[in-house]
């Protein structure tokens, strides 16, 4: 089996999906223009990386209160730092950057909902990136 993808019950799955789209570099795969608003995201290598929608059926989770530990995800970089910077120009807040020992850095933010995003500069990257 290989990893298909996550999802997340959003408020608004058009102007998050169109964040993500702008800001990190995400592709729309799939989308769907009527309610639930299932828009699919991938990565620049096509992978599918999140589902976003917004379903009545479900409760949209309070993203903002929950501590990023419990959740989150995690795009690779080269340079956390800059996009850090860029990214809070964008509407994401800084939550934390935590600068490791083997020299690899991870700075979490909070995209403009609330959902833990964390960027991840590591000295040693997982293999394909």
């Amino acid at each position: 089996m290989k990893f298909e993808h996550f999802a997340l019950n959003v408020p608004d799955p058009r102007a998050m999906s169109q964040w993500y789209v702008e800001n990190v570099g995400f592709k729309i795969l799939r989308q769907m223009e009527v309610a639930p608003f299932t828009h699919f995201l991938g990565d620049d290598a096509g992978r599918v990386v999140f589902e976003v929608y917004n379903n009545p059926k479900g409760p949209i989770p309070d993203y903002a209160a929950s501590h990023p530990l419990t959740f989150h995800f995690a795009v690779y970089t080269t340079d956390a730092r800059a996009e850090r910077a860029r990214l809070e120009k964008a509407g994401a807040t800084l939550f934390l950057e935590d600068p490791l020992p083997d020299g690899s850095l991870l700075i979490m933010l909070r995209d403009p909902w609330g959902v833990p995003l964390q960027l991840c500069q590591r000295a040693k990257p997982f293999p394909g990136y």
